[in-house]
């Protein structure tokens, strides 16, 4: 009875996460990853060995087994959210949040860098552990819940220790003045904490580090500590959350703050009644040790990680994800670039073609655009044009099959982006510029409207066609296009 009430809630809470996460994956991953997609599941299994990313679409990689299992997963985290999954016995239970973790497992693993962000770990590593918190009417056992408050630890303590660690600026209490303008996706709130005094960043800062570095010690103190510790977390994310667009990270990050509550005052928060439990069996108590053991040796790597100077940001030490690393935003960029690609209808792109300027879902493009809300929904190709704009497109591989998508029409990616601005036919000849963006000024935006001040810092992708020499023998070579 204790933990019962914080185990429905945080299992409600898990549920949702997986809802969005598998939401994402059926509109996203196909365009993304799939047969005929940005990066090729089937290409990527040949160069791959199944141990290094266990999967089930090494056995089954077609855009109909990504479909399947993206609604098996959709149906079974709704499953869950209603609490069909937990009106039953253990097996049921286990079942049903195991799958979760297998079927996302499979995804994460063969998504490359598309899936490669910090809380599609955080998701396995706490699915993993749901699989050991038992239906509702099973006595609920103090071990999954005590690991999910050190994975808890793990995601704050490291966030904080990699900031002291990396970009000068949080040891300035100078962060907070770039970082509103230039983080992966403002939303519209983000141009308002921009232009804050100073002395509310700084202000900000020093609460960064509060919550990330002093309050994680306290998830393990007695109760009532431990029931603040966790509300000062989720009262830090919900901030976090009105100002930009971090995926599911803050939710779920506020969701792993509900084992941190007392259960008692959580029922009387929620007006939830208690029910009667069962103890758990012998073979379940056998597996929560088990259980407990197993996170204890694979968190040597991790706490070793922590303690090093050369600290990795996000990390997992194993296939499975079970037990990983965690650390967001170690550096802030300090200004702000942005790949915006363009296509024109003439038929030799020359100084007077009239190039017209393709749209994203979520990343700044027209000025005069605000800043949607995203959030909590993970828009993944708008991510990784933001990373690709620090580099060179050599460094981002995808893009030239993203160019080789515009020209010919695909429909599948072109849904993954806000405006088309060739709706009838493709264009002739794509290209890309890179712009330096900035919020536009109280001033400039009372005269012209404009969320954000752009200027031109010259081309990043050269004008293509599909007839462009050596263009479409690169696209054959990487397997993105036959020939």
């Amino acid at each position: 009875m204790k933990y019962g009430t914080v185990r429905l809630v945080f299992q409600r809470g898990l549920a949702l996460v997986y809802a969005i996460a598998f939401l994402a994956t059926l509109n996203q991953f196909g365009p993304l990853l799939g047969e005929h997609g940005l990066l090729p599941v089937p290409v990527f299994v040949q160069q791959v060995e199944f141990l290094r990313a266990p999967s089930l679409f090494f056995l089954w990689h077609t855009d109909f087994a990504f479909g399947l299992f993206g609604w098996l997963g959709l149906g079974l985290s709704c499953a869950a959210l209603a609490g069909i999954s937990e009106r039953y016995g253990w097996w049921v239970s286990a079942t049903v949040w195991g799958l979760l973790w297998a079927i996302y497992l499979s995804f994460v693993n063969v998504g490359q860098t598309f899936y490669g962000f910090g809380w599609e770990s955080m998701l396995l590593e706490a699915g993993f552990l749901a699989i050991f918190l038992g239906p509702r009417r099973a006595e609920a056992s103090a071990i999954p819940i005590w690991l999910l408050r050190w994975m808890e630890f793990r995601v704050m303590f490291g966030a904080g220790l990699i900031k002291l660690r990396g970009d000068a600026c949080w040891r300035a209490l100078t962060c907070l003045d770039e970082f509103y303008e230039t983080q992966p996706m403002p939303n519209g709130l983000s141009w308002y904490f921009h232009y804050l005094p100073p002395w509310v960043h700084r202000g900000g800062v020093l609460f960064n580090h509060f919550i990330e570095l002093v309050v994680p010690f306290a998830f393990f103190l007695p109760q009532p500590v431990a029931t603040i510790a966790g509300l000062l977390t989720i009262l830090f994310q919900l901030v976090l959350m009105l100002g930009g667009n971090l995926s599911f990270l803050n939710l779920f990050t506020m969701v792993l703050a509900i084992p941190l509550m007392d259960g008692e005052r959580l029922g009387r928060w929620l007006r939830l009644r208690p029910v009667e439990t069962a103890p758990a069996g012998r073979v379940q108590r056998y597996a929560m040790v088990a259980l407990a053991g197993m996170v204890a040796l694979m968190s040597i790597p991790v706490v070793r990680n922590m303690a090093s100077s050369e600290q990795m940001m996000n990390a997992s030490f194993n296939p499975l994800q079970l037990v990983n690393t965690y650390g967001m935003f170690g550096s802030i960029t300090a200004s702000r670039d942005e790949v915006v690609l363009e296509g024109t209808d003439a038929a030799v792109p020359g100084a007077d073609a009239v190039w017209r300027e393709y749209e994203f879902k979520g990343k700044p493009g027209d000025v005069m655009r605000a800043p949607p809300q995203i959030a909590p929904y993970h828009l993944r190709l708008d991510w990784l044009m933001w990373f690709a704009a620090m580099g060179r497109y050599a460094e981002s591989p995808w893009f030239v099959n993203l160019t080789a998508k515009l020209l010919q029409g695909d429909r599948a990616v072109l849904g993954l982006m806000g405006k088309n601005p060739f709706p009838e036919h493709p264009p002739h000849a794509v290209r890309a510029l890179l712009y330096h963006y900035r919020f536009s000024t109280p001033e400039e935006r009372r005269k012209t409207g404009a969320w954000w001040h752009r200027e031109l810092a010259g081309p990043w992708f050269p004008v293509v066609t599909m007839e462009t020499p050596g263009y479409r023998e690169l696209l054959v070579e990487q397997g993105w296009m036959e020939r």
